[in-house]
């Protein structure tokens, strides 16, 4: 079920951006500069306001920018593909807005005393670093790996909405949410690793 929501919510969220993307695309933008600018659009949210504790605009510019991440890769589809380099790019930016968001997130939970969240905020950095490497690993041996409930998308708006209802006030929203998302991104680990380990024994590899 929640494989069919994140299918159904992408192809809504692609009818939207197509036309964006082929403006961009017309106006001589390539796909490379729009993941460099949403890279930088969350690193300013992220550092520049959810680190100081203004949640509701850090969460609301996060989010925004984090969009540019499947704009950037409708461009590369309608301009014929991604290059080498332009994965690479995606890949490596988004490990540096993920680490931002997280820990921008453990600073200013350090920082109001929040011991519970910022443990949980550290643990969803790592596990979100481990989401992606295990993914990458496992195509770097001719193996696929796209599985897992809690993909680089739904890990954002997860803590999004737990900075938004927190900065709107409602009590433990962001410490629930980065719980939450702590549980969900081991387990999606889990997933991968045995998805994996079952392809390896089919070719005898385990």
């Amino acid at each position: 079920m929640a494989k069919i929501f994140q299918v159904t919510a992408r192809a809504g969220m692609t009818r939207v951006v197509e036309p964006i993307a082929r403006g961009l695309l017309r106006a001589g933008v390539s796909p490379n500069a729009v993941t460099v600018t949403g890279t930088l659009g969350v690193l300013v949210g992220a550092l520049g306001l959810g680190a100081r504790g203004h949640l509701v605009a850090g969460a609301l510019i996060v989010t925004v920018f984090a969009l540019t991440d499947l704009l950037d890769g409708t461009m590369a589809r309608m301009s014929g593909g991604s290059t080498r380099f332009g994965a690479f790019l995606d890949s490596s930016m988004d490990r540096i807005a993920d680490s931002a968001v997280f820990g921008a997130v453990a600073y200013w939970l350090a920082t109001q005393g929040d011991h519970a969240g910022t443990a949980a905020a550290l643990i969803c950095l790592a596990a979100g670093g481990l989401v992606s490497y295990v993914k990458a690993r496992a195509e770097g041996l001719g193996m696929t790996c796209n599985v897992g409930i809690a993909e680089r998308t739904e890990r954002l708006l997860i803590v999004g909405v737990g900075g938004l209802l927190t900065g709107l006030g409602v009590p433990l929203a962001l410490e629930i949410a980065l719980w939450l998302l702590a549980a969900v991104s081991i387990f999606t680990v889990g997933q991968r690793m045995a998805h994996v380990y079952r392809q390896a024994q089919l070719v005898g590899q385990e």
